[in-house]
């Protein structure tokens, strides 16, 4: 794996961050924290989250259905559940091409 296809690691964008802002590494990944929180937090509550020109994040409810064992065939009850999902911003699609 190069460099440039490697996962983008938290302490890549922490290190971003710092670079961009002037702040010491520690203030930025204190502000990473308190942004994923402030994410999570508001997803946790059911509320939608929009970052203009990043993109959008909201809570996608999954109904119980029925599934099966790959290896036995046997049919499985699978519960209902919830996921985020992410919708990127007119923006964030340019760049992507």
């Amino acid at each position: 794996m190069t460099e440039e296809t490697r996962p983008l690691s938290r302490q890549d964008v922490i290190d971003a961050a710092a670079s961009a802002t002037g702040l010491p590494k520690t203030q930025a990944d204190a502000l990473l924290k308190a942004a994923l929180a402030a994410v999570g937090d508001a997803l946790g509550a059911g509320r939608e989250v929009r970052l203009a020109g990043f993109g959008s994040f909201a809570i996608s409810e999954r109904a119980a259905r029925q599934g099966r064992n790959p290896a036995t065939g046997e049919v499985v009850q699978i519960a209902a559940s919830k996921g985020v999902k992410f919708k990127p911003a007119k923006d964030l699609k340019e760049r992507l091409g």
